[in-house]
């Protein structure tokens, strides 16, 4: 049974003591059910978040959030041009009633909307201020993540997990020969592999970002994944936006505001890692044994390399644009929240 906000409310003034709540309510995200979450006022008028994990994984992606967000000290936020949440203070939860226990965190609130991607569209002016956010981040120094014992993804880890769930994929006899010969064609192209690995958000969707009513990125959250790797896998989602001068603007906008040498191949690998979502789809229907999910898979696998062929785009070949209509990526993608919205079982893992 779910903890009440009330309850939640009382976690917190325990946890942060001085905290003078004035009102509670009930706060939903996209990690809805792995988290009893409340949003509160303070007297003085702040906000304030406090959650409980209702799972041993939710737990440890919590403290690895924790980690993180300590990570991003002051001084490395006054380079990002949004905010992100502070850390304000936690307190034991005991089990009782079928209920397990854990930890109460309490974090301020970050403002905005949360982002759909049909709003990304080329007159609101969203999509330059994606692609700044995003390049501030990949712009932080590395040592804020090696500092705090985070992971460490080099470009050649990259390539081998890509190998690695190609030939998962390829094991099964399910992925269209075409598709196969496509992916193998890109971890043999030496130049997509020859980039410097950034600070990355490491499960960047759609879902992380907030807004304002101008139209601005005002705040990242979800930062359980923070890592060093690949950047092209924070951009991947955002082929999936509205229209193809929208995915445009993001990314000759993150060019622009991105500090440090320019990483040219960085489109091509984006939509590599966007591609074998697919794959990763179909594993993890054959791994949990869910029938539907694989059938699932195939028909979308099957939709991509149609499109390879009517385009005569075998390869990810250096000049090469991307072998589905961006509405059709979309359509798919959104379709399968699990595929696109960042959960581990949607994601392409370093």
């Amino acid at each position: 049974m779910a903890r009440s906000h009330l309850t939640l409310a009382a976690l917190a003034t325990s946890a942060v003591p001085g905290l003078d709540v004035a009102a509670a309510q009930p706060f939903s995200s996209n990690r809805q059910g792995e988290f009893d979450t409340a949003l509160l006022t303070a007297r003085d008028g702040r906000h304030f978040l406090v959650r409980v994990a209702n799972s041993e994984a939710a737990e440890k992606a919590q403290l690895a959030e924790l980690t993180a967000l300590g990570a991003l000290s002051s001084g490395v936020r006054t380079r990002l041009p949004f905010e992100l949440a502070s850390y304000v203070g936690q307190t034991r939860v005991r089990p009782r009633d079928g209920v397990p226990g854990g930890r109460a965190v309490v974090t301020d609130f970050v403002y905005g909307r949360r982002l759909g991607l049909e709003k990304i569209t080329p007159e609101t002016g969203l999509p330059e201020s994606i692609g700044e956010a995003l390049a501030a981040v990949h712009s932080l120094p590395t040592s804020v993540v090696i500092d705090a014992g985070l992971p460490v993804v080099s470009s050649m880890d990259s390539l081998r997990s890509v190998v690695g769930i190609m030939d998962r994929a390829a094991a099964s006899s399910m992925v269209p020969a075409a598709l196969l010969s496509r992916w193998e064609s890109a971890t043999d192209d030496t130049s997509l592999w020859q980039f410097q690995s950034t600070v990355a958000h490491g499960a960047m969707s759609a879902d992380v970002l907030l807004h304002n009513t101008e139209n601005s990125i005002t705040g990242i959250v979800g930062w359980s994944d923070l890592r060093v790797g690949d950047p092209a896998k924070d951009l991947s989602w955002a082929l999936s936006a509205p229209s193809p001068e929208s995915v445009d603007r993001i990314f000759s906008s993150y060019a622009a505001a991105r500090r440090g040498a320019a990483d040219r191949e960085i489109r091509r690998r984006a939509m590599l890692y966007a591609e074998l979502e697919l794959a990763r789809w179909l594993l993890y229907g054959i791994d949990s044994r869910e029938q539907a999910i694989i059938d699932d898979a195939v028909q979308m696998l099957d939709v991509l390399v149609e499109s390879v062929r009517v385009e005569h785009q075998g390869s990810l070949a250096h000049e090469t644009a991307p072998v589905l209509d961006i509405d059709e990526v979309r359509q798919m993608l959104d379709e399968r929240p699990q595929v696109a919205g960042g959960s581990s079982r949607g994601t392409l893992s370093e």
